[in-house]
């Protein structure tokens, strides 16, 4: 029996074995233990992460061989500080690649407007803040941007919220989506709405027709509460463990499997987790964590078939 409405499909980030920014975590792991593990796991498939190869001639067959298809990949956007023009020649490549691959998503982080040279190593206080002219501007671009991605790629944005970046609490997220327009799209990250201090469901209030892409991260709360009262820095909060899979922190996961049945969402679900896999070794992780989304929507399906359950 499938537990998924069909149409969705479960994948895992390769950030469980290798982060991408810091890069002593999972330096040593190769990047066939990576898909060997999410594969034997039963995820369907995979973000790109550092390892991988970015020429479809070598990443198609060696996703093939496991059995995975490529979900989506992270693309660092400045358009909060250059044109749309700039970024069009900046994203060439990437969405290419990611056309090629016969992606749907492109993962939008913005990391313009970021403080200083190493902004994810400064106090969580140091983050720089837009302002209402500037959003408004900087909206436009967006849409003119995605409207280019569409377009020319068949690729819709998802605009990635993160701790940090221009879009971080609620209001910040709110005040961008209300003046873009469908074009731009909206990834719902759990775990980055927790560490911000909002629900996430407030996204799905607001936005859920704007939800095209869908990252599973939990957070540990004892964690991130030390992080924020000593003003430490977001890679300090990931060496920390303050972000983990589903299941092993605060976020109730029940919220996004009432919104895939209730809006019928189309698209993957990607279990994600910023972990020193030494301290978190990573293919028994990404097994909980497999196991406790599909143990969410069965619970739902549940409660659907027979209300008194």
């Amino acid at each position: 029996m499938n537990i998924l409405p069909c149409g969705v499909q479960l994948g895992v980030s390769p950030l469980s074995w290798t982060n991408d920014v810091l890069e002593d975590l999972g330096s040593d792991i190769p990047l066939e233990s990576c898909l060997s593990d999410a594969a034997d796991t039963g995820y369907d498939g995979i973000e790109l992460g550092r390892k991988f190869p970015r020429q479809v001639s070598s990443l198609g067959p060696l996703l093939a061989t496991h059995g995975l298809d490529l979900i989506s990949g992270w693309y660092s956007g400045e358009l909060a500080e250059r044109s749309v023009a700039e970024e069009i020649e900046a994203v060439r490549k990437h969405a290419t690649l990611l056309r090629d691959m016969q992606c749907q998503v492109i993962v939008y982080g913005e990391v313009g407007m970021m403080a200083g040279k190493t902004p994810l190593d400064t106090g969580m206080s140091n983050r720089r803040l837009m302002t209402k002219s500037q959003r408004n501007a900087y909206a436009q671009r967006l849409d003119d941007f995605s409207t280019h991605l569409w377009g020319t790629y068949g690729l819709r944005l998802a605009y990635h919220h993160h701790l940090m970046m221009v879009a971080e609490t609620f209001e910040e997220i709110a005040e961008i989506f209300d003046a873009t327009g469908p074009e731009t799209g909206l990834l719902l990250d759990t775990g980055h709405a927790a560490s911000a201090g909002f629900n996430y469901q407030l996204l799905i209030d607001s936005f859920a027709p704007r939800i095209v892409h869908i990252h599973l991260k939990d957070v540990r709360s004892e964690v991130m509460d030390l992080v924020r009262s000593q003003d430490r820095s977001f890679n300090d909060g990931v060496r920390s463990g303050m972000f983990t899979v589903p299941g092993d922190g605060i976020v109730d996961f029940s919220p996004i499997a009432q919104f895939v049945q209730d809006h019928h969402y189309q698209g993957w679900l990607v279990v994600e987790a910023e972990q020193d896999p030494v301290q978190a070794p990573p293919r028994a992780a990404v097994t909980r964590a497999r196991g406790h989304i599909l143990s969410v929507f069965h619970d739902l399906r549940r409660t659907l078939h027979d209300p008194s359950a």
